[in-house]
């Protein structure tokens, strides 16, 4: 395959569970693949199995991001397609939520989405054929659930920030879409998953009747970015075992 037609994916969280399930998928296709992210040993353990570039940083840095999209030009010539798979998880009721913690949440989780769009946009409005950008978001942020304050009002944000961007940069062929996760099995989850209770709630609670696998998320992911879904931007894909639209049978 020509590197010059080869497309270019930036995987932001490409060490995570559904960032790394992302990278494999992307790189198993043949495109040339970027995972960044803050674990610099974990990001070169996920580069090591599918020979990607790694390039640690902080996505809460606008600066850092704008490198390392212009990074990404210098190398390869262009960016077809990004991901900001960084995010957190607080479950507090806003009462009990501190205001370095709400800080935290949003800059984590929203912050890094915003200076994703912009950095990407910035590139793909300007070359041939436009891109792809995908966000993630949560059930959370469509479906109230106890103790989600601080990450739904993040992560409604994040689906506002897609809807927006999708609507700005569609005239240059440049699609912005979100997929809304429910819970799923990943390191970052692991103190829920793993504990037997918690997880059991958790599964009944989603009408499919179980969690959900980050190469589950990841497949949706991966359709969006892919270019053959070149007519489906400002939309909001649920992988969330029913959780966000169906009533669980009691």
């Amino acid at each position: 395959m020509s590197t010059e037609k080869t497309p270019v994916m930036v995987i932001v969280g490409g060490a995570g569970g559904i960032g790394s399930a992302v990278a494999r998928r992307v790189a198993a296709r043949g495109c040339r693949v970027v995972i960044t992210g803050r674990n610099a040993e974990r990001l070169e353990e996920v580069a090591a199995e599918i020979n990607a570039q790694t390039i640690p940083f902080d996505a809460r840095d606008s600066a850092a991001v704008d490198a390392l999209i212009q990074s990404v030009l210098t190398s390869h010539g262009r960016v077809d397609g990004v991901v900001n798979c960084a995010g957190s998880i607080l479950l507090k009721p806003a009462h009990q939520i501190s205001d370095q913690e709400f800080a935290d949440t949003i800059a984590t989780n929203l912050t890094t989405a915003f200076n994703l769009v912009r950095a990407a946009t910035r590139l793909m409005m300007k070359q041939a054929g436009g891109g792809s950008i995908v966000l993630c978001s949560s059930v959370a942020a469509r479906r109230g659930l106890v103790n989600h304050e601080a990450i739904a009002a993040a992560k409604a944000g994040v689906e506002g920030l897609a809807l927006a961007a999708a609507a700005s940069y569609a005239r240059f062929g440049v699609r912005v879409n979100c997929v809304a996760p429910g819970l799923t099995r990943t390191e970052m989850t692991r103190s829920l998953t793993q504990n037997e209770t918690v997880a059991k709630m958790s599964a009944a609670l989603h009408p499919l009747g179980r969690i959900g696998e980050p190469a589950e998320v990841a497949s949706a992911i991966c359709w969006l970015l892919d270019a053959e879904q070149s007519w489906v931007t400002g939309q909001v894909i649920s992988v969330d075992g029913g959780l966000g639209r169906v009533q669980a049978r009691s």
